[in-house]
Formats: C-alpha cells, sequence, structure tokens
C-alpha cells in the first residue's frame, strides 16, 4: 500500500498512516462548514490510530491552515483549546465526565473552535454515558466532540445516535512490517513476525520487534497453554501467565513512573536524592496513586493481551483443522498446533475460543486473574467449560 498526498508529512496529518479515506473526510469537515458535525466517534481495532487521527483533527479544526505553531500545541496536548481525557484507570468516571462537559461549553479562547477528545469512550459506564448525552446532542457551535472507541457497539445507543461514526481500515500484515521496519531499522524478518503476532496492531508490533524480552514473554506463555494436558496442569500455567502479564505491564509502566516522580521533584525545586519536604509530599501521594491506578489498568490490559494472544493459537487450531495452513498468526508453532488440530474435534476447538472470549469479558468485571485464567485452562484441558 503507497501513501496518497493525503497523508503528507504536513502538519497536522503526518503522523495518521494508513488511514486515507479517514483523512479525507476529516480534512474535508475540518474546511467546510457544511460537512462539518458536532460530535464524532472514531472507532477501529486498537492500534489501528485512532487517537493519533483524533489529535490530527482537533488540530485541523482549532488552528488555521498555516499556523504550524497553534497545530504542534495541540498535537502536543497544551493548546487552550482542546481538553482531551486520557483514560489510565479501568472507567472513565462520572467526575472526569462532568468536568469535560463543563469545559465543552467554554468559548474557544483563541482558536477556531474548541474540541473535547475523549480516548477509550468504551470505558464509560451506563450512568457516565448519560452525563455525556445533552452535550453530544446540542454542544455549543464552536464546540467539537471527538469520541474514541473500538467499536460503536462499546457504546450505548444513545451515545451512538448523536454522534457521526467514522471506522477506520485494519492495515496489512506486510503494510505493518514495512512501517516497523522504516520507524525502528529492525530486519524484515523481526518486522513480519512482530506484526503478525501483534495482529496488526501497530504500537505492540513495534514493542514486540525492539524488545526481545517482550517477545520472549508471548513464546513462553504459548507453549505454556500447549503444554496443558490434564487439570493438574491448570494452576501451574495459570499462575504461570499471570506472572507474565505482571513482568510485562511493570516494565511499561516503572520507566514511565519513575520520570514523572523525577520530574515532580524537579518541578518543585527538590535536589535528587534529598529527602522530600513536607509540603511536597501531598503532591507525591497524588502522583502515587494515579500511577497505582495506572498500573491496575496495566495489568489488565497485559492480561487481555495474554488472552488476545491465546484466542490466536486456538484460531490457529481451527484453521488447521479446516485445511487453512497459510493463513497461520503462530506458524512458529505449526507442528504443535497440528498435534492439537489432530488430537480435538472442531467442536472442541470452538468451545476453547468461546471461552476465551468469555474470560475476557470476564476480566473486565474484575473477576480474579488466577481463577478466570484456571477455569479457561480447565476447558483447555477437558474440552468442557467448568
Amino acid at each position: 500500500m503507497e501513501a496518497t498526498d493525503l497523508t503528507t508529512r504536513a502538519l497536522p496529518w503526518g503522523a495518521v498512516w494508513g488511514q486515507d479515506a479517514a483523512v479525507q473526510t476529516l480534512r474535508e469537515a475540518a474546511s467546510d462548514p457544511a460537512a462539518m458535525t458536532h460530535a464524532w466517534l472514531i472507532t477501529g481495532p486498537p492500534g489501528s490510530g485512532r487517537s493519533t487521527l483524533a489529535y490530527a483533527f482537533a488540530a485541523a479544526l482549532i488552528a488555521e491552515p498555516d499556523d504550524d505553531q497553534a497545530m504542534r500545541q495541540v498535537l502536543a496536548g497544551t493548546h487552550p483549546d482542546l481538553t482531551a481525557l486520557r483514560t489510565e484507570g479501568v472507567i472513565i468516571s462520572i467526575k472526569d465526565a462532568r468536568a469535560l462537559v463543563e469545559r465543552s461549553y467554554f468559548a474557544p479562547a483563541v482558536g477556531r473552535y474548541r474540541v473535547i477528545v475523549m480516548e477509550d469512550a468504551d470505558r464509560m459506564a451506563e450512568r457516565t454515558s448519560n452525563v455525556l448525552l445533552k452535550a453530544l446532542e446540542e454542544p455549543p457551535e464552536r464546540t467539537v466532540w471527538v469520541l474514541c472507541a473500538p467499536s460503536d457497539a462499546d457504546l450505548l445507543p444513545t451515545i451512538r445516535s448523536r454522534v457521526r461514526t467514522l471506522r477506520l481500515r485494519e492495515p496489512d500484515v506486510a503494510d505493518v512490517a514495512r512501517l516497523i521496519t522504516e520507524r525502528t531499522g529492525v530486519d524484515a524478518a523481526t518486522a513480519e513476525q512482530s506484526a503478525r503476532h501483534a495482529q496488526r496492531h501497530i504500537g505492540m508490533a513495534q514493542r514486540l520487534a525492539t524488545d526481545a524480552d517482550a517477545r520472549a514473554r508471548r513464546d513462553e506463555t504459548l507453549r505454556a497453554a500447549l503444554r496443558v494436558r490434564g487439570v493438574g496442569d491448570v494452576v501451574e500455567v495459570a499462575g504461570r501467565i499471570v506472572q507474565a502479564a505482571t513482568e510485562d505491564a511493570k516494565a511499561l509502566t516503572a520507566e514511565r513512573d519513575e520520570a514523572e516522580r523525577a520530574s515532580l521533584l524537579r518541578t518543585v525545586g527538590v535536589a535528587e536524592g534529598a529527602a522530600v519536604p513536607p509540603a511536597v509530599r501531598s503532591q507525591l501521594h497524588a502522583l502515587e496513586d494515579d500511577q497505582k491506578r495506572r498500573a491496575t489498568r496495566s495489568l489488565r490490559d497485559g492480561l487481555d493481551r495474554v488472552l488476545t494472544d491465546l484466542q490466536s493459537l486456538f484460531r490457529d487450531v481451527v484453521m488447521l483443522q479446516f485445511g487453512r495452513d497459510g493463513e497461520l498468526i503462530n506458524h512458529e508453532l505449526e507442528a504443535q498446533l497440528r498435534e492439537l488440530a489432530d488430537a480435538w474435534d472442531a467442536e472442541r476447538a470452538l468451545v476453547v475460543l468461546d471461552r476465551v472470549a468469555e474470560t475476557r469479558r470476564n476480566l473486565e468485571q474484575n473477576v480474579a486473574p488466577a481463577l478466570a485464567l484456571e477455569s479457561l485452562l480447565v476447558t483447555v484441558a477437558s474440552g468442557r467449560t467448568p
């Protein structure tokens, strides 16, 4: 897939990749009031660039076409006419939603529009969604809402009826692999494997391509699941999977947590290694609370990534059972997958796939991770749902 002039490196669309049709729609909306809608929903699978596109659109709406400085401010999240909610907790709180609604009624300070970007809008409970309804239905003339979610089905019908939905396309494995090679310089084979294992999720593919430990944890997790032969293996393997997801989450958050702590202390004038004055401790505690919430979300996301990988594993088993061996995600494990495909009938493989999907939903409902995984692995071992 070749890039077109729709996504040139010129601001603000330069970071948007592989979504030419969506860019065309939003460019027209930003430049033509007749094509404009004041509430948008950008949907697409994780890693498809929903947030990147949302901020590019915000920059095009807020800044004049030749004002590169204002566009850079929006893309950096520092422009006064941009209000963004980046969710790092498990859910979006009613308090946060109300704050967005309040900001939406402010007139633009310096730009053409005030833009409200809500990432992960699918993390709203019904009560929280209801807070947004009137603001989405009757926004002020120069306010634009941009929600992002994996699918419009993840939001209430009352929300969907008040927004214009823009669906992003999924890139091909080869396209993602080329992008990863361009961005990171890794060899073509590593980029292709990472894009395939990440199931075309650009961010995850980049991480796998550049982090050997992440690749090793994924490989060990899948091999452990393939070794489950009886109920006696279940507790051990479930524990391993939770441990791998925990280590992955810590690796993602530890460096960022330390950088945030150091930045806060520098900002308030505390030298490195010096004692923290009592007046600063409340700010430090607030930061640590935010980081703990983020760690909880990161672990939940890590477990979901593991389950996505397991889903790809048992999907490959089904593909082999139906003679589709050219479309495997995990073809490095083809010998073990063929063994399983021969040992199971198609019904059992489909039962396991359904159980993986159910486990993902259960974890979103705060089911204990170890218990959820043990229950899943009992189905893997027996072919029956506990």
